[in-house]
């Protein structure tokens, strides 16, 4: 069947420069919760469309690195409330194009307008120090500036949350910003171009370039022009990004993958544990770098958390993004599904036992549907606890106690995000001091955090500055000290 048009019909051009121009070529968007149906028309910049976005940007940012604080707020929270107000639509347009659940495509969206409505305030709060000098009749400043010109490029994973919590501290610090989102879900990032394009930002400020991260992506890499680059990716891109970066001595900013750690102890609350591992396992089809794919569970609780983990599982339901009361959407395309079907063999292989689902799973709708999968007597060692998988799979490895919960929680080349569920006080606070990870959850899921903190990782999750909250100016500006003889 041929896909159909559904919704939005016109072609979705780039922007740059305060205009929207047509690409070299198109792409369509396509709905993994029913393939027969195109979200929309997007157009693919080239090379030398990229170039015209970054050399308008390198123009932009000189004059907008010296506008006020109240240009910014008034800027960001015109984009904040926009969001905001639209949420349900955005919602629905990103459940449609990346396969969340239309209540976690409305979350996401509503997010989005947060982290624009927090970065308008830390527009009033730029501050700096006045030192003393230990020079008689010195006078020494510390301000930060604008780093210059930003390359963004962000993955199909949250469509529009992590453009904004990477856009919103660029504009908020005085930057200019030239943006490719995700080839796979361009929807959302247009959207928000379209958004910011009616926020009062001077023209050349935000541009956005669609199209292959080989062509558009490596333009925003090799460019001189662009001071930085804050990417969200793969550890395989991401190395890529850093070495491209580091050869011509620009800044950039890296969050990549993470196979996350849940501890379960004996003394915790077993329909606590249990729900947190579901939710942070599964939820959003199991595609969030923060996911807890590998869930350690003390010897005296396994088999009882194994059995209510299968029972929670029973009850999801797994459908279309828009329907009633769906738990789980479809995997974001045919490539993901494959992946994640590929990695269940390999599992299998190893010797793992599948304890539950890993099956296709046939709709209403023709699309990419996976039950979620649980493996048990697993080991460490295996690839499907070594190797992000990104898709609705987890699997249980048995422990003797918290020492060996802790050193199998760490043991692992990935630092992201690290879950403990317990009662007891004396290992949650040990846990916290000593789990090698960037984020420490104590019975709460480690996929799901506040937006106005810091978020990253360590080892190979992240490199570079925190992202989020008040600590993103560590990526977005460079500091300068100035001497001043009156």
């Amino acid at each position: 069947m041929t896909p159909q048009l559904k919704g939005v019909e016109a072609l979705k051009q780039n922007y740059i420069n305060g205009q929207y121009v047509d690409g070299s070529t198109a792409r369509d968007n396509i709905n993994p919760s029913n393939t027969a149906e195109i979200v929309g028309v997007y157009t693919q910049a080239n090379a030398a469309q990229t170039r015209e976005a970054i050399d308008v940007a390198d123009v932009a940012a000189k004059s907008w690195s010296q506008s006020t604080p109240q240009q910014r707020f008034d800027v960001l929270d015109a984009i904040g409330t926009e969001l905001l107000a639209r949420k349900a639509e955005l919602g629905e347009l990103l459940s449609r194009e990346e396969g969340k659940t239309l209540a976690e495509g409305i979350g996401e969206t509503a997010r989005a307008g947060q982290i624009f409505k927090f970065f308008a305030g830390e527009a009033l709060r730029l501050k700096g120090d006045k030192l003393a000098s230990v020079r008689p009749g010195v006078e020494v400043e510390v301000v930060r500036e604008a780093l210059g010109v930003v390359g963004i490029i962000t993955p199909w994973n949250f469509p529009i949350a992590i453009p904004a919590w990477k856009i919103a501290p660029a504009i908020c610090y005085g930057n200019a910003i030239v943006f490719k989102p995700a080839d796979l879900v361009p929807g959302c990032g247009w959207a928000l171009a379209d958004i910011i394009s009616r926020s009062g930002l001077p023209e050349g400020v935000f541009n956005l370039v669609m199209g292959r991260g080989s062509v558009v992506g490596e333009e925003i890499l090799t460019n001189p022009k662009v001071n930085g680059v804050s990417f969200t990716g793969s550890v395989a891109t991401g190395r890529h990004v850093a070495a491209t970066c580091a050869g011509r001595m620009a800044k950039f900013q890296l969050e990549m993958g993470g196979k996350n750690p849940l501890v379960v102890l004996d003394d915790a609350d077993m329909d606590i544990a249990v729900e947190t591992a579901v939710q942070g396992a599964y939820f959003s089809t199991g595609q969030r770098c923060t996911a807890s794919s590998r869930l350690i569970v003390t010897e005296g609780v396994h088999d009882e958390f194994v059995a209510k983990v299968i029972a929670r599982l029973e009850q999801l339901k797994i459908d279309n993004a828009l329907s009633d009361g769906v738990h789980i959407g479809p995997v974001v395309d045919e490539s993901q599904l494959k992946q994640d079907l590929d990695y269940i063999r390999i599992g299998q292989d190893e010797g793992a036992k599948l304890a539950y689902g890993g099956e296709l799973l046939e709709r209403a709708t023709k699309g990419f549907y996976l039950s979620p999968a649980l493996f048990t007597e697993t080991e460490n060692a295996m690839r499907i606890n070594r190797e992000e998988v990104f898709g609705p799979v987890a699997s249980v490895i048995r422990v003797a106690d918290y020492d060996q919960a802790l050193a199998v929680a760490n043991d692992t080349d990935f630092g992201l995000s690290s879950g403990i569920c317990t009662t007891s006080l004396k290992y949650a606070s040990h846990f916290k001091r000593n789990a090698k990870a960037g984020m420490a959850m104590v019975n709460l899921p480690t996929a799901g955090v506040d937006y106005h903190v810091p978020f990253g990782g360590t080892k190979g999750s992240s490199y570079g500055s925190r992202e989020q909250g008040s600590y993103a100016a560590e990526f977005f500006t460079t500091v300068k000290t100035a001497y001043t003889l009156p």
